[in-house]
């Protein structure tokens, strides 16, 4: 949700596995074993796949929302996925900057040139790049100069204590204030509470997402969702969805 008008202006696709015996099984189980059986870009492309379907669906609709896909370091490694990524775009007829495409501040910390290629021709296409789990990597800030990217997002860990938290709450500011003097956008992951919500619109935070606003929900209830806690703004639902918290 966006802080300066409480709009809804996007969604980011997750990895479950209805497993016919285990239930539902999360990424933290599907994600490890895709990337040690090299199935990992594979399984990237059937998700963006899948879920830019849906977003070509909920933009026809007016639904003028983004989306967000998270990567693998091992997709940037891989020549061809910046061109299949292109190919997706064109398919479902979605212009690039309506994706933005996530990597975790660790899986670039270890070796941080070897993505660089990979972001660079993703960016070059128009899609926003992410920086995912900020805050965590244990890396130096400098190579903040030289990634492509668009935006930050707070690691949760920061933000879920910020309102209790003097530490936290400082860490996040500071953040903030780095992102913002460097031109990028940035996101507080793992917001739960009204409390923390003001605070993040106080520090000047682009972007919430958490609890506060809705679990993770299939795409079927996501629809139910949006229908009932949200409500056009501006001229018409082109203009984008206002979320209305209960």
């Amino acid at each position: 949700m966006a802080l300066s008008n409480d709009a809804l202006v996007g969604v980011e696709a997750l990895v479950r596995w209805n497993h016919p015996d285990r239930g539902l099984v999360s990424a933290t189980d599907i994600i490890p074993v895709a990337e040690n059986s090299g199935l990992i870009v594979a399984l990237t492309i059937e998700v963006l796949s899948q879920s830019l379907t849906q977003l070509a669906t909920w933009r026809a609709e007016g639904r003028q929302i983004d989306l967000a896909v998270n990567l693998s370091p091992r997709c940037l490694s891989d020549v061809d996925f910046p061109v299949e990524v292109a190919a997706l775009l064109e398919e479902h007829a979605i212009d690039p900057a309506h994706l933005t495409l996530e990597i975790t501040e660790g899986g670039l910390a270890s070796d941080a040139e070897r993505p660089l290629p990979g972001l660079q021709s993703l960016r070059d296409q128009g899609i926003r790049l992410s920086l995912d789990d900020f805050g965590t990597g244990f890396s130096s800030l400098s190579y903040l100069r030289h990634l492509p990217v668009d935006e930050l997002k707070i690691d949760k860990s920061f933000v879920l204590n910020m309102a209790t938290d003097a530490s936290d709450l400082a860490i996040v500011r500071s953040i903030v204030d780095l992102a913002r003097h460097l031109g990028i956008t940035v996101v507080a992951e793992g917001v739960e509470t009204e409390m923390t919500l003001n605070l993040l619109r106080d520090i000047g935070c682009d972007i919430a997402q958490g609890f506060l606003f809705s679990r993770p929900l299939p795409p079927e209830r996501l629809d139910s969702w949006m229908a009932a806690r949200t409500e056009p703004t501006g001229e018409g639902a082109l203009r984008g969805l206002r979320v209305v918290r209960l």
